[in-house]
């Protein structure tokens, strides 16, 4: 079973309590459009991040109620592959697992596209294993990068390598692709640099791959977001993570307390300045933010505070663009991040 279309029955019974939260009626989404609903048409094009995929075409799915005259398309080809996409302008709006990077921001730059920066989630990587492995329930930090380092290739290929006492059998490992910004985040969570990661395994910006992957080899272990674990906890068995202060599963708990570390990590969208001016591109942008805190755990993933929904609006409204995250240490409140421009 994959995530796609997962949540979409209760999604539609919590849009009321959504858009009452969000404080955004729909005479108010109408009024601050200019154009009345019924009359909104057009197209939506959104590529990039596999993790956050399922909260966009969630959102998309419901808008698609409210919108029927806009047709909204959500792609996959990772966080990398997206901004590829947005920076040559082929797209209006990019889902990033991770902040833009300074690489991508001069693509975007040459080709004349300015981007708004939104927050729309937290999402905890999960990393996992068969359910018949009985050898490991808690794996620290210091493990994960023995096991995915640079120097682990070809040398730590057994799980007895990693630690003495787990059994004398093949590791074999699933992990994102290099396009995927989970990869970003991973490898600089773990191994405190950027792309510093093994290259002999099975890696997929898609992670219905790698569920399938993990779900189908007992020796293996994998990572990915949360809410493809969620969606496939009969398959799969997430591992606690010891960062330092003891074993910690990836919980909405753990993340929102932030004992969860160092793999929870704010998720974006990026819109292009130039599509925002459109009306539907600007009605879907309000109603992702109006909808997403309610929207996000039914798919999986943790809702911002309200502080910072309210924020990102702000920032919508205002048409701000450029990065506020880039460069950003983790750890930093969304919220604080949001109102330094403020």
């Amino acid at each position: 079973m994959v995530l796609k279309g997962r949540w979409h029955k209760a999604a539609a019974a919590l849009l009321g309590m959504a858009l009452l939260v969000g404080g955004i009626s729909c005479a108010q989404e109408e009024a601050a459009e200019g154009t009345p609903q019924s009359q909104i048409r057009g197209q939506i094009v959104i590529d990039g991040s596999s993790t956050v995929f399922p909260l966009s075409e969630a959102v998309a799915d419901e808008f698609d109620k409210r919108y029927p005259g806009v047709k909204v398309l959500v792609g996959i080809s990772g966080t990398g592959g997206g901004f590829k996409k947005f920076c040559q302008g082929e797209t209006d709006i990019s889902d990033a697992s991770r902040p833009i990077t300074e690489k991508e921001i001069e693509a975007c730059k040459q080709k004349g596209i300015e981007f708004i920066e939104l927050p729309v989630a937290f999402d905890a990587l999960s990393v996992v294993v068969h359910p018949q492995n009985n050898w490991v329930t808690c794996i620290t930090v210091e493990e994960l990068r023995k096991m995915w380092e640079p120097a682990a290739q070809g040398v730590i290929t057994r799980w007895n390598q990693v630690r003495p006492d787990w059994p004398d059998r093949p590791l074999r490992l699933y992990g994102a692709g290099t396009d995927s910004g989970t990869f970003d985040y991973f490898t600089e969570a773990i191994m405190g640099k950027e792309d510093a990661s093994r290259g002999d395994y099975t890696a997929s910006e898609d992670d219905n791959v790698l569920v399938q992957g993990v779900a189908g080899d007992v020796n293996s272990l994998g990572y990915f977001g949360l809410a493809y674990y969620l969606a496939n906890k009969d398959r799969l068995k997430v591992l606690a993570i010891d960062g330092g202060q003891g074993c910690v599963e990836p919980s909405f708990e753990t993340v929102n307390n932030g004992r969860y570390k160092p793999l929870s990590r704010p998720l974006f969208i990026y819109v292009n300045a130039e599509a925002a001016k459109r009306p539907e591109v600007q009605a879907f942008v309000r109603f992702y933010l109006a909808n997403i805190g309610t929207l996000a755990p039914d798919v999986g993933y943790v809702p911002l505070p309200n502080k910072a929904y309210e924020l990102a609006m702000l920032r919508w409204e205002q048409g701000k663009t450029g990065t506020l995250f880039h460069g950003v240490e983790p750890g930093l409140r969304v919220e604080d991040v949001l109102q330094r421009e403020q």
